[in-house]
């Protein structure tokens, strides 16, 4: 049996190290290159650069075809950090504020439980992914041949949650995080003197009506039974103190579960622009994007994962509501069935993307169990 405590301190040293040593998503490259050394001292077999900077390790134990996959983000911010710590970032503008250095030493920890212990009959692919903050992590290793080089018949993800308690685990089957759109707005006028502007079509004052009109998307025109958030994120204009602006910039981003919803927030967007430009004579240019997609649990798996949580756990039980929150581990769910769990960060954590957040080193040990006692309960010896 491993020595639990001695995991825990060495889970500890890795998420030290991995948070003194932020690294902006495709650019893990010392992080990626740190996970392939352990997993091969562990007796994996590695394959680096997937999806550009990701790492996946396999363990096959016993004779079964069944395989599962774990996935851990590896990604940091473009934050500066304010904690103060000995392990504070040493990277100026870049700091781990989502608590990705402590996934990823979880499931590396993980990797050395069941390395070590196994009691599992298939194969489990442990998946380090780049870019999550992006949005683009998942889809650059999936189109690199993920699935196809590295099968698998389910997956499981865990993220930690702030205000959750240590060694509690949350999710909830069916739609469980929601799908984020980004938009940008631009307005187009003539600007001028601040003293006269009857002489232009200036943007300030569109812009400003534009703001408040687009909070009526949600109360308005999005049914209550649905959930739905639109928030202006940016506004930035060309004017000065005595000059009237003649460009305005709106930028923000929509959260939703279904695609009818986020289709009809584009929608009255896109109608409210245009009209409060026709009405202050001046143009407006909308782009839409949408970055996330909704992850959407399997119920049968969310149950199962909860199963397998709970001796290891303080409770393992379904969360209260869905989370406007957006993860691109969804990308996953439309190639296999799966499951993305919340583990507790602490009561009094400060809140993700936060400069004073720091991940909860209690947590470490619980995280590594939970993603063990998944992998053993879906791939137990027969």
């Amino acid at each position: 049996m491993s020595d639990l405590s001695l995991l825990e301190r060495q889970m500890t040293e890795w998420r030290r190290d991995f948070h003194r040593n932020p690294e902006f998503g495709f650019e893990e490259r010392r992080t990626a290159r740190f996970v392939a050394e352990v997993l091969r001292d562990l007796g994996l077999e590695v394959a680096e650069g997937v999806g550009g900077t990701g790492v996946v390790g396999s363990l096959r134990r016993g004779n079964s075809n069944r395989a599962i996959a774990l996935r851990a983000d590896m990604d940091a911010l473009r934050i500066t950090e304010a904690t103060g710590l000995e392990w504070s970032s040493a990277t100026p503008g870049t700091m781990h504020a989502c608590g990705h250095d402590g996934h990823t030493a979880m499931l590396l920890g993980a990797a050395r439980l069941l390395a070590e212990e196994g009691g599992f009959d298939g194969t489990v692919h442990f998946i380090f992914q780049p870019a999550e903050e992006w949005g683009r992590g998942a889809l650059a290793m999936l189109e690199d041949g993920l699935v196809s080089r590295f099968p698998f018949d389910e997956i499981y993800g865990i993220h930690n949650m702030p205000g959750l308690p240590v060694g509690h685990v949350e999710t909830r089957s069916g739609p469980f995080m929601s799908a984020e759109d980004n938009f940008e707005i631009v307005l187009k006028g003539k600007g001028g003197h601040a003293s006269r502007p009857q002489g232009g079509r200036e943007v300030m004052v569109p812009a400003c009506a534009l703001v408040m009109e687009l909070q009526t998307i949600v109360s308005r025109r999005i049914s209550p039974a649905d959930i739905a958030v639109v928030s202006v994120t940016e506004l930035t204009t060309d004017g000065t103190r005595n000059a009237l602006p003649s460009l305005a910039r709106i930028l923000g981003d929509a959260r939703s579960f279904r695609p009818e919803v986020s289709a009809r927030i584009e929608e009255e967007m896109r109608r409210i622009a245009a009209g409060i430009a026709m009405l202050h004579a001046v143009e407006a240019e909308v782009t839409y994007s949408r970055e996330f997609v909704s992850l959407v649990n399997d119920a049968d798996l969310s149950a199962a994962a909860l199963d397998a949580a709970r001796p290891v756990s303080v409770r393992a039980g379904e969360a209260a509501e869905p989370v406007t929150g957006s993860e691109d581990f969804a990308r996953y769910l439309d190639h296999a069935p799966g499951c993305f769990l919340f583990i507790g960060n602490g009561e009094d954590c400060a809140p993700l993307h936060h400069p004073s957040y720091d991940f909860n080193d209690a947590a470490l040990l619980h995280g590594a169990q939970v993603h063990a006692s998944i992998a053993r309960a879906r791939l137990g010896q027969r």
